[in-house]
């Protein structure tokens, strides 16, 4: 019997049709050029839109007249799309989409800024990255704590509770010793505790691990809302008065404009965020444990029969999650603020999220979590500037972003193949 060769294009437009992810994002990036260009190229005004290399509105500034701006920017965004839409090849497809995205926000901030009223209208682009940068660290270590978990073979929705565990615990702690290291410690060991809860009835007894996310979160919800209300608020000095984390300052590195202020003279959170997506990433894909850990969350069973202890690495690997997530949370309570009731707000949520944009990569997620933090950041500038949009639409923009990038950009992803089946030996 004979067969017959078909072309790779053939097999590719049988297997993925015209309108392939690279076509669809390439229209939405086209259309949305379009818009930007002509809806903001409208609306935006002939003062120039300053974004300033400081944190103030003085010193040097890069401008650009706001109508012209807008439709330049919004042209260049079109221009991206146009090319995804005609077919580029795929090593093509970040590039094009990240410039797109790029020139859409741009075209954007040209109309906001140029139409802020007089003295608000520029953008200082230290406090963007800085502000971007503080508002992702919860992200950073929540997904950190996500994909630690999920790469072993275990769903972790209990992110939410491990942050605002450890936020807690930091601020308890580190006010009753009055040092900051004894509150990182404690946050530390408050979410590991929510993640033991999640290993013991996850891989022992083999809950739901869903459900048992949500219950964990819940119980963490409870448990520091009733303290706080009990010792907290009733003695606020003793119990609620964690000292905090100043900056360090990087010498030399601190002086290169923008990124240097932003990043390099910065609270110890930021740099071990940053240091842990670096050796959570080595460790991922260049060590035996790394190895092994994506062994047991892709196929437990072949891990098993070459001699990894699969239960025994997951309840590991789920508890070192619970003591990233701890970190993160103490991010809060011991760099920025006191304590308050559900502190958290459905970031551990956003972390999951940046989690699966980032395609369960340390470097992904990193990526993820900043581009989360910056549309949180954006929404807060805009109102500072007095923008003519809603205020609770600037609220949603986080959540916003969150839905279109899980939801549109990232397309079809695959999780590891026994993330949230529990594996029982035979």
């Amino acid at each position: 019997m004979s067969t017959m060769a078909v072309p790779d294009i053939a097999v590719s437009q049988v297997d993925h049709g015209f309108w392939n992810r690279t076509r669809k994002v390439g229209l939405v990036l086209l259309a949305l050029g379009v818009i930007s260009a002509v809806l903001f190229g409208a609306l935006a005004t002939d003062q120039q839109a300053r974004f300033t290399l400081s944190e103030t509105e003085g010193g040097a500034a890069l401008e650009i007249n706001g109508t012209i701006g807008a439709i330049l920017f919004g042209v260049i965004a079109a221009a991206t799309g146009a090319a995804l839409l005609a077919g580029v090849p795929k090593r093509w497809f970040a590039v094009l989409l990240g410039l797109g995205l790029a020139a859409f926000v741009l075209s954007f901030l040209c109309w906001q800024v140029s139409a802020a009223p007089e003295g608000r209208n520029f953008m200082p682009l230290v406090n963007m990255v800085r502000g971007t940068f503080i508002l992702a660290l919860p992200l950073i270590f929540g997904a950190l704590s996500g994909l630690l978990c999920e790469r072993s073979g275990v769903v972790n929705v209990a992110i939410e509770g491990q942050l605002l565990m450890g936020a807690f615990s930091g601020a308890l702690f580190g006010s009753l010793s009055g040092s900051v290291w004894v509150g990182l410690v404690a946050a530390a060991v408050g979410g590991a505790l929510i993640s033991l809860l999640l290993a013991i009835f996850a891989i022992r007894y083999l809950v739901d691990q869903v459900v048992m996310g949500i219950v964990l979160n819940l119980l963490a919800v409870g448990i520091t809302g009733f303290l706080y209300e009990r010792l907290m608020q009733t003695n606020t000095e003793r119990y609620n008065s964690a000292p905090r984390f100043g900056n360090w300052e990087i010498p030399l590195l601190s002086d290169i404009p923008v990124l240097g202020p932003a990043l390099f003279s910065a609270n110890i959170f930021l740099y071990l965020g940053l240091l842990l997506v670096l050796v959570i990433h080595i460790a991922l894909f260049r060590t035996r444990w790394g190895l092994r850990t994506r062994s047991v969350g892709e196929h437990p069973t072949a891990a098993d029969t070459l001699g990894v202890k699969v239960l025994r690495l997951r309840y590991r690997n789920v508890v070192l999650a619970g003591v990233v997530a701890g970190i993160g949370g103490a991010s809060y309570t011991l760099a920025l603020y006191s304590f308050t009731k559900n502190m958290i707000g459905g970031k551990g949520f956003i972390a999951l999220a940046a989690l699966i944009f980032g395609r369960w990569s340390p470097t992904g997620a990193l990526l993820a979590a900043l581009f989360f933090g910056f549309a949180d950041q954006l929404g807060t500038y805009l109102g500072a500037i007095g923008s003519s949009i809603p205020s609770q639409f600037l609220a949603m923009l986080p959540y916003l972003a969150t839905m279109l990038a899980v939801a549109g950009l990232v397309g079809r992803v695959r999780a590891p193949a026994a993330n949230g089946k529990p594996y029982i030996k035979g």
